[in-house]
């Protein structure tokens, strides 16, 4: 099954550029960042943790596998230069699988101009893992990090957020063009991904700069799904309340200066949409604003591993 799948495999990976030796031999030979350093993100999924193999297409399984690698890249404003896939396979059906993974994962490796430069495939009797490790560079020097938040900071995010499981898991788009295209015009101070919640990962972000944060309730860009979701609950949970917490909606959360901020949002220059959710305060902690300018205390909400 390996040698055919490397076959295959070879077949369809072009040259690249940063490839000065590919897969094939035992281990492949990239030219690296020619900036200030190199971004390394891995992120392992696993059937029936992050996915129901069961239930959704393995092409889109090999897609999210990339996907939230690269939006790890995109939170950092790096840009992405080369990936290495490791499967492990249930033994029924691998060498379909593991072709309809990579039928998957191509196109966007071709979006975003990725080098797939090898990896490891492997059969057992479990259910089937995948992880890819990514290679991006720092752009001129400046890694986007979660400790730069200030007080007085503004939050603004990119797109809109809940009810991911819908299907916005595996078919988002990762923001590594906006976040590039916003590190270079403006004076970005912090960012991170929102992969496991709104509140859980904006609380990261505050917590690894020293400082807390305020949300608007009223200006949280809600996905529509979020809205289906809440319309076919039996929890009671709201929109607001799926924004908050679902996680998996893979959108940027940046710390911008006021005056940046507010040109930001005015200018709406991105497809995606930027939205002003709040600011960044003194003290610890998270707190929601409602309409009425009452202010309460927000407990973190989402995914933890």
């Amino acid at each position: 099954m390996e040698l055919e799948f490397i076959r295959w495999l070879s077949e369809r990976l072009p040259p690249h550029p940063n490839l000065k030796l590919g897969p094939g031999d035992d281990a492949a030979i990239l030219r690296m960042a020619q900036g200030d350093g190199c971004v390394i993100s891995v992120d392992l999924l696993t059937d029936q943790v992050d996915f129901d193999l069961a239930r959704v297409d393995p092409t889109r399984v090999g897609r999210k596998a990339l996907a939230v690698n690269l939006s790890d890249l995109a939170a950092m404003a790096a840009r992405p230069l080369a990936a290495v896939v490791a499967l492990a396979l249930p033994r029924e059906q691998a060498l379909p699988l593991a072709k309809q993974l990579y039928q998957g994962l191509l196109p966007l490796a071709e979006q975003f101009n990725v080098a797939i430069a090898g990896g490891d495939t492997n059969c057992w009797d479990g259910p089937l893992v995948i992880s890819v490790t990514v290679v991006g560079e720092v752009v001129d020097g400046k890694p986007l990090l979660r400790s730069g938040a200030r007080a007085g900071d503004q939050i603004i995010v990119t797109g809109k957020f809940g009810g991911s499981i819908l299907g916005h898991q595996f078919d988002f788009q990762p923001r590594v063009d906006e976040s590039l295209w916003l590190a270079a015009r403006y004076p970005l101070h912090a960012g991170i991904d929102c992969s496991d919640g709104l509140t859980l990962d904006l609380w990261r972000l505050a917590e690894a700069s020293g400082c807390g944060a305020e949300l608007d309730a009223s200006t949280i860009p809600l996905a529509d799904a979020a809205r289906e979701l809440a319309a076919q609950s039996i929890d009671g949970r709201t929109a607001l309340d799926h924004a908050l917490g679902d996680g998996e909606d893979f959108e940027l959360i940046l710390a911008v200066p006021s005056e940046a901020a507010g040109e930001l949002v005015s200018r709406q220059e991105l497809a995606c949409g930027l939205s002003h959710i709040g600011r960044f305060v003194p003290e610890r902690g998270l707190w929601l604003v409602d309409e009425s300018g009452a202010r309460r205390p927000l407990v973190p909400q989402g995914f933890t591993h």
